[in-house]
């Protein structure tokens, strides 16, 4: 089983490193050459590309040349682990120090140290601690705002933040005010384009998520991401997706919220697949069972909260559901970058978007332009797309087996604007637009129905329908409050419901 966080041989050598690898090595080199010994750097490079690979060369390389010691600061416990693992691998002698490190008196006898923020933070804030003649430091998955504390402790060494994302996790701490200069890596399409990524084919699934909730970590609220996810429409719609696109495939569900994912675990065993659940409340044994259960099972659906996002790789996954929505950009990278390791003979996976996340961001592969990103970060963020915005584009298509119930009927269209227009035209109410919608669904659940039971279960397949023309419609009357749109949706079912009484 692979969970390390990139694929790499063991024994690796200099030699075994990519043309692209060894160019960004290089460049890096140069600027730690022609800058002072305290210069911070930041480096980018895709999920996949191999950053760790590349920093481990670096600490051979930079301990041989200036026979000074390296530090290397990671945000989880699993990450130091596999970080120690490959450095192993490229023959330097490194220690962790975790928790159970409480001094180091035989820190002569190492060339690296790798550790975790808080427990390096608790050691260096001792003053009985102390780690002698370092000369860099690398801090991987540098975007988390936890490594901005032990800054203080290396004032004079120089600092190399490694990222896929360099956006800060933090808003109002921008990445510019720790970093003097950013080095961009190749990005994801020549990656994919040179055969070191897997391509994407991406689905979306357009998704009303304007009673989403932003927090102040600039993100939605778990809670009011749970009140819309746990809820039995997108509870049907994410099982739709699954068995439209993915059924039988490896596939990993990203949730935000434990509950969440436990009512996907739910919706998923009583619809008879293999299914597990697994979030940061799992004990090790859990965590090791249930990821060993989903290497071996070629069928296997991981439900799972955020733990999965960073330091997780199973390159025999083949589809990634974002059943979540996030306005993080760092977030979307890392979430289908689970999903983009080139495995066997395979260099395609599959994305399936149920958080209009394509929308707001664009195509996973499309390029970035990163330096702007690092230099004006509160331009990006300011004039990300509102969800009202994104909506107003969006384009209901009634997927192909929810068309096939409704195969006896001529016609399927209703355009919301153009009777609205021909509805004010006349002199009518605008309500009399939603009557005729609710006529016109009435008709098709009767022509497919053999009685009255048949008809009301169809009403069931056109819920996202009846959202889409009653958000439509808002739009017209410019009425777009989430508590009208809400008791709108319940009156539309309830009048469509008895629109069948006396018909059969």
């Amino acid at each position: 089983m692979s969970i390390e966080i990139e694929s790499i041989n063991v024994n690796v050598t200099e030699k075994s490193l990519y043309d692209y690898q060894i160019k960004d090595l290089n460049r890096i080199f140069d600027v730690m050459r022609d800058e002072s010994d305290d210069f911070n750097l930041l480096y980018q490079l895709p999920t996949g590309g191999g950053k760790t690979v590349i920093f481990s060369e670096i600490v051979r390389r930079y301990i041989a040349q200036h026979k000074k010691k390296v530090v290397i600061l990671t945000h989880r416990i699993e990450l130091c682990k596999q970080t120690s693992n490959v450095l192993s691998g490229f023959n330097v002698k490194n220690k962790v120090i975790n928790s159970k490190v409480k001094t180091l008196p035989d820190q002569d006898e190492y060339q690296c140290f790798v550790a975790m923020v808080e427990t390096l933070n608790n050691r260096l804030s001792d003053k009985d601690f102390e780690l002698k003649d370092v000369g860099l430091v690398i801090i991987d998955e540098a975007h988390y705002n936890s490594f901005r504390k032990l800054f203080k402790f290396f004032e004079q060494t120089f600092i190399l933040g490694v990222t896929a994302t360099p956006l800060s996790s933090n808003i109002k701490l921008p990445m510019k005010d720790n970093y003097n200069k950013l080095i961009v890596g190749d990005d994801i399409s020549t990656l994919i384009k040179n055969g070191f990524l897997a391509n994407a084919d991406i689905y979306h699934y357009d998704v009303g998520l304007t009673s989403l909730k932003i927090g102040i970590n600039g993100d939605y609220t778990v809670k009011s991401s749970e009140a819309l996810y746990t809820n039995s429409l997108m509870q049907s719609k994410l099982l739709l997706a699954y068995e439209e696109l993915a059924k039988g495939k490896k596939t990993l569900i990203f949730n935000n919220g434990i509950y969440t994912s436990k009512e996907v675990y739910y919706t998923f065993k009583k619809a008879g697949y293999n299914v597990q659940h697994l979030d940061n409340t799992a004990s090790k044994q859990e965590r090791k069972e249930i990821l060993e259960w989903f290497n071996k099972t070629p069928d296997a659906v991981l439900s799972s909260v955020s733990i999965l996002t960073t330091g997780f790789d199973e390159p025999s996954v083949e589809s990634i559901i974002l059943n979540r929505a996030t306005r993080s950009l760092t977030l979307y990278f890392q979430m289908i970058g689970r999903g983009s390791r080139i495995y066997k003979d395979r260099n395609t996976f599959q994305v399936i978007d149920l958080g209009n996340n394509v929308a707001r961001f664009g195509p996973w592969n499309q390029p970035v332009d990163w330096e702007h990103i690092f230099k004006y970060p509160d331009f990006y963020l300011e004039n990300m797309v509102d969800d009202e915005a994104l909506e107003r584009d969006f384009v209901y298509t009634m997927p192909d087996t929810i068309k096939a119930k409704f195969k006896k009927s001529k016609s399927l269209d209703f355009d919301v604007k153009a009777v609205y227009k021909d509805v004010i035209s006349l002199g009518k109410k605008s309500f009399t637009v939603i009557e005729r919608s609710i006529e016109q669904h009435s008709q098709i659940c009767i022509e497919n129905s053999e009685d009255v039971y048949d008809a009301r279960e169809l009403i069931k397949d056109l819920q996202d329908e009846i959202a889409y023309r009653i958000k439509q419609y808002c739009y017209c009357i410019m009425n777009s409050t989430q508590n009208y749109k809400d008791w709108l949706f319940e009156e539309y079912n309830r009048k469509l419901r008895i629109s069948f009484n006396g018909k059969f």
